[in-house]
């Protein structure tokens, strides 16, 4: 089902419902084949897949795109999955990439179950990010199953890394300096049909660590405190101003230390989240956060004894997502948000950290949407997911990603 020029491009809505009425065919057996795309979404959540170990997800996914008729797919490096339909070009630039996340936040000690609610598939990992990869299965199928041609190549990446302190490894082996660039990137993560993540929010992760010799809390007291000057650190952190615009986030995320309840500790630590739209708020809130640190540090040391050794502290960044923007009346902004109209829902931009940051930070046209349904209690274990409606958001992903490859 060759498609001419005019209908690659689904820049205006004239030309987009021509486009949905030509892939008719491939929407209805979207809806024909739910009850499949649901069986692989509970499969696929099965598998555990914590950051870092996303080898069996990502080889569970491979083994399905080569059985829906994807010839050429490979696993890189970082472990990323990457399927295409074979007899193209070897190099990836210039194509349009679908992507979905494997990993989800959860650490392999947790039992992965999911079982049926009422209306809803409950489970850890079923919407974010099992969803998003069932829906690059559907994907595969229609566009195989119709024979669905385009003017540029059409991409599916399974990525790893994306969560937590995962850093969007995945999209950054991807798009690293010198790798092949594709023409635009679609993120498909979790549930929902009418955000469309055109905002790349920033962040940057720090873990602070004070370290000293320990002692007796009382035979040794005025050795220098590492857990009181993490803290410390904590409330002048706390008590920074933040810019109202553009909206910029810091939060002590977490903060620990000591042995016993009577022992000066030998080590105290606080990890920090810093968010932004801006990447030079994160460049000076980093600069900043040294400084606070360094003033922490004296601070501890001032009381110490001449004969006790002075306590020390480390600062590591533990994470750096870049931050960006693709215009709201970017062509391939404008095709998602027509899409989603079109299908009778109304759109709602959006900003967020998910793997098309790593496109939009690069100037690369980049969005992320969500995959149908409905869900809730996203990174818990009574994570929950409701297919109302799940179709609409699979035909969604099929006009945006058809449209985009004439973008």
């Amino acid at each position: 089902m060759p498609f001419p020029a005019s209908l690659a491009g689904a820049s205006s809505r004239r030309t987009l419902d021509e486009l949905a009425d030509a892939l008719a065919p491939a929407r209805a057996r979207l809806a024909a084949r739910n009850a499949q795309w649901l069986a692989s979404q509970e499969a696929v959540t099965r598998i555990p897949a914590p950051t870092g170990d996303e080898t069996a997800r990502g080889a569970w996914m491979a083994a399905r795109f080569r059985e829906l008729g994807w010839r050429d797919v490979t696993v890189d490096a970082a472990g990323n999955v990457v399927a295409r339909r074979g007899g193209a070009s070897s190099s990836l630039a210039g194509s349009v990439w679908c992507c979905a996340h494997l990993d989800t936040v959860f650490p392999d000690t947790t039992p992965i179950a999911v079982h049926t609610r009422g209306a809803r598939l409950v489970g850890p990992g079923i919407g974010d990010n099992g969803r998003g990869l069932a829906a690059l299965l559907a994907l595969a199928e229609v566009v195989h199953a119709h024979d669905v041609r385009t003017s540029r190549e059409l991409v599916l990446v399974c990525t790893v890394g994306e969560e937590g302190f995962g850093d969007l490894r995945g999209m950054k082996q991807l798009l690293a300096p010198g790798a092949p660039v594709p023409s635009a990137v679609i993120a498909v993560d979790g549930a929902g049909d009418d955000r469309v993540v055109n905002g790349a929010l920033g962040a940057t992760r720090w873990r602070i660590t004070f370290a000293g010799p320990g002692g007796h809390s009382w035979a040794d007291w005025g050795t220098p405190n590492p857990v009181h000057a993490a803290a410390d650190t904590a409330a002048r952190l706390a008590a920074l101003p933040l810019p109202a615009e553009p909206r910029t986030t810091l939060t002590v995320a977490r903060i620990g230390g000591g042995e016993t309840i009577n022992s000066i500790p030998r080590e105290g630590w606080l990890e920090v989240d810093i968010r932004s739209t801006d990447a030079r708020v994160l460049r000076e809130l980093g600069a900043t956060l040294r400084t606070v640190v360094r003033a922490a540090e004296r601070t501890a040391n001032t009381r110490r004894p001449r004969d006790v050794a002075p306590l020390g502290v480390t600062i590591a960044q533990l994470g750096d997502r870049p931050c960006g923007q693709l215009a709201d009346d970017a062509p391939l902004v404008r095709l998602a948000r027509d899409a989603t109209a079109l299908l009778g829902v109304t759109p709602r931009l959006a900003t967020g950290s998910t793997d098309a940051s790593v496109a939009i930070a690069r100037g690369i046209p980049a969005i992320a949407i969500g995959a149908g349904g409905a869900g809730g209690g996203v990174h818990t274990r009574e994570e929950w997911y409701d297919d109302h409606h799940g179709v609409r958001g699979l035909e969604r992903l099929l006009l945006i990603a058809i449209g985009a490859t004439g973008l």
